[in-house]
């Protein structure tokens, strides 16, 4: 069943209560485009839809679900921890989401690693404050079942408003600067766990100097979110495996095996294989070890050549991401008749930003067939809601010259 919709107590209530009732559940982000849509459902053979958000385009049909409060006590089946239980699309980053299915096994693996890590008790309370279409939001939610903690679920709230009471929070490095800057009280966060973006050893400072610890790591949709986390230290590495995880490097590739990696991709009525023979899943992200720790570097699919040398998008976006005002950081190649391909920049910035000004401060830092040729906004059509957006989706909307020879730079 399809489960649309955006954070709230009744959408948090319809997960629980689909997972009771055996169904295999697929939270699904009510901003995705009738296009995807229309491509992806046809092949994830559903048949049911709780939709709490708007109403989808009539060619996109289900047997319609509705909420319904009842009081029982009756156990409507027995606890079987191998059975298929969710599915969560991955961001597509490279193409079509796929629909990595999670056990029940799977989710408390991941659950217990991440909890014999950080300090979430009992007497804890973790705001839910990402989306449960996104593996990091169902993540928090196991958590707080394995605990037997709180959970805060609030909508339409500020963020500092939404955070009163709670002790944990998953959320990205700008939203903690605006937390720390606008806070007049005391928090009561004890602990965040960081992501989606360089993490500036400046912020950690101030927020464990306000007595809140910092965490970052490493996880993928497939394996129920995190692999890899440490303490924030400022260093480039996201720590080590966690419990109940393998971490190990082929040929420059991070290989995962673990107990919450998915069962498969779901596909047309059948899971399709995730891992090789050996249990090992071939993630396609590039890293090093480095310090004791692991080190992401990027994609193995983001790789292009400029010229003969080797161009990682990553390396520049990590710079790009230090710049104040630039929130996120897309680094795409164009044609180019001389190179091959050149980079250019889509930047999700404040309009404080100049592209002159980045341009001349990004010199020193990047090797000169590094430096992007032209800066581009991100268009609003992009930022759908999710946690990622899809580099393809940058490269494909034609923001920006397909000749990087004929690339005019922002007016901004």
């Amino acid at each position: 069943m399809v489960l649309r919709g955006k954070n709230s107590y009744s959408l948090l209530l319809a997960y629980l209560a689909a997972l009771q009732c055996a169904a295999r559940v697929l939270p699904l982000n009510p901003q995705l485009p009738e296009s995807l849509l229309t491509q992806l459902l046809p092949q994830l053979d559903i048949d049911f839809m709780l939709n709490l958000a708007e109403p989808l385009p009539a060619q996109l049909s289900f047997t319609p679900l509705h909420l319904t409060r009842v009081h029982s006590t009756e156990n409507i089946l027995t606890w079987d921890s191998q059975r298929l239980a969710t599915m969560t699309l991955t961001s597509g980053s490279s193409g079509l989401p796929k629909a990595a299915v999670h056990t029940l096994a799977a989710h408390l693996a991941s659950a217990d690693g991440v909890l014999r890590l950080m300090d979430f008790t009992a007497n804890d309370c973790w705001l839910l404050s990402l989306p449960l279409f996104h593996v990091s939001g169902q993540g928090i939610v196991w958590r707080w079942l394995s605990a037997g903690a709180a959970l805060a679920v609030q909508a339409g709230v500020s963020l500092s408003d939404a955070l009163a009471g709670c002790s944990h929070a998953s959320l990205v490095p700008t939203q903690l600067w605006r937390l720390l800057e606008s806070a007049e009280q005391p928090l009561s966060l004890k602990e965040v766990l960081l992501g989606g973006a360089t993490i500036p050893t400046a912020l950690t400072e101030q927020a464990e100097a306000r007595g809140i610890r910092c965490w970052c790591g490493y996880g993928l949709t497939e394996s129920a979110s995190t692999v890899c986390a440490k303490r924030a230290d400022g260093l480039p590495g996201v720590g080590v495996a966690l419990e109940g995880r393998q971490v190990k490097l082929v040929e420059g590739e991070v290989w995962v095996k673990a107990a919450c990696l998915a069962a498969g991709y779901w596909q047309q009525g059948q899971l399709q294989p995730l891992t090789d023979s050996d249990g090992w899943f071939h993630t396609r992200d590039r890293g090093e070890w480095q310090q004791g720790e692991l080190r992401i570097l990027g994609r193995l699919d983001n790789l292009f050549f400029s010229g003969g040398e080797g161009i990682q998008p990553e390396d520049i976006e990590r710079v790009l991401l230090q710049y104040p005002g630039v929130q996120q950081a897309f680094v795409i190649p164009v044609a180019d008749t001389e190179f091959g391909h050149r980079p250019v920049a889509v930047l999700d910035a404040d309009d404080s930003v100049n592209d002159a000004v980045l341009a001349d401060w990004l010199a020193p830092q990047l090797a000169a067939f590094q430096r992007p040729v032209a800066f581009y906004r991100l268009p609003a059509e992009l930022k759908t809601g999710g946690i990622k957006v899809s580099r393809r989706g940058v490269a494909d909307l034609g923001v920006m010259s397909r000749d990087a020879n004929k690339a005019v730079p922002s007016a901004k």
